[in-house]
């Protein structure tokens, strides 16, 4: 087995000197860094990262907190973080709080001692939760608390990228069905959303409450939907989408003939389902990548927010009837 003391003798420097190349190389000169990581590189040393962190007194281990790991938008997140965790040499504990805010704080309370820092997605009580976590390194995704670090998507942008798509396909009545009442995403999508209608004064939005962000949810906004006479609907994510495009087929409407039906977070079902859903993407990989990134910088910076592009597909269409003030 090759240790510390072999590299060393192959490079011709200390141990401690090793130690510093391969934990810390910008400590080291660039000339003795490379002796060191072409000594280590052709002997297949492999540093005792555990060993490493003891000594730093840490655990060497992360944590990341989702609030429903079986949605498809979490289960990217966590992906994304989990790889760059590992690029860090790091550990990451994932945690699924189902839903459930009591449920959140109760977690981070045994979970903070095990870990040298968290990731907190989508926190359903945010302010429990950083008290849960209080001397602990926090960064939040998609939510937002004075003084916490957090990275987030562009929501804003999105809605009204989506919005100015059904407006050019000529849809002047536009339904919203919103996601849970504590959600950060979803307070944000509804900003953006009104942000853009205020540009057309020939669009009206309907938002149509708070529902669950799961496929039982919209299946319970459809009727809504059909009610309000809108001609297009904008949903918090895509299974809810799923859920209404279910529903309106077993009342014996056509997507996009009847309803068009605009998704969110472009996940795995958005191109599986029929027909396959005009949406919005992010890339969910990169808000966990740079999440861990966040969580381990010393500067403690802030990453701008990731895009949101349209994702047009077969979900969308113009409306049965044009509106008089259509060319």
């Amino acid at each position: 087995m090759v240790t510390v003391h072999d590299v060393a003798r192959a490079a011709g420097v200390s141990i401690s000197t090793v130690s510093r190349a391969l934990a810390s190389p910008q400590k080291v000169a660039a000339p003795t860094r490379e002796r060191v990581e072409v000594a280590a590189r052709e002997l297949g040393y492999r540093p005792n990262r555990a060993a490493s962190f003891l000594r730093a007194g840490r655990t060497g281990a992360l944590g990341l907190v989702v609030p429903d790991l079986s949605n498809p938008y979490f289960a990217a997140v966590a992906k994304g973080a989990q790889a760059r965790a590992r690029d860090h040499g790091a550990g990451l504990f994932v945690v699924d709080t189902e839903e459930n805010p009591d449920l959140e704080a109760e977690v981070l309370s045994s979970l903070a001692p095990q870990t040298d820092g968290v990731v907190l997605c989508s926190p359903r009580a945010v302010e429990a939760a950083l008290a849960a976590l209080e001397g602990r390194r926090v960064v939040l995704v998609n939510q937002a608390a004075e003084g916490v670090p957090a990275v987030a998507a562009d929501h804003a942008a999105g809605m009204r990228r989506a919005l100015e798509h059904l407006r050019a396909l000529g849809h002047r009545r536009v339904a919203y069905v919103g996601g849970p009442a504590g959600s950060w995403s979803d307070r944000r999508r509804r900003a953006g959303l009104t942000a853009a209608a205020e540009r057309y004064d020939d669009v009206e939005v309907v938002p149509l409450g708070a529902f669950r962000p799961q496929v039982e949810g919209g299946q319970a906004a459809a009727d809504l939907v059909v009610a309000c006479g809108a001609t297009a609907v904008l949903t918090f994510n895509d299974l809810v989408a799923v859920g209404l495009v279910d529903r309106l087929r077993a009342r014996g409407l056509d997507v996009p003939r009847d309803l068009s039906v605009v998704g969110s977070d472009d996940s795995y079902v958005a191109s599986l389902v029929s027909p396959p859903l005009t949406t919005l993407r992010a890339d969910l990989r990169a808000l966990g990548r740079a999440a861990v990134d966040l969580l381990l910088a010393d500067d403690g910076g802030a990453p701008a927010p990731l895009d949101v592009d349209l994702v047009v597909r077969s979900s969308t269409a113009p409306p049965a009837t044009v509106p008089e003030d259509l060319p």
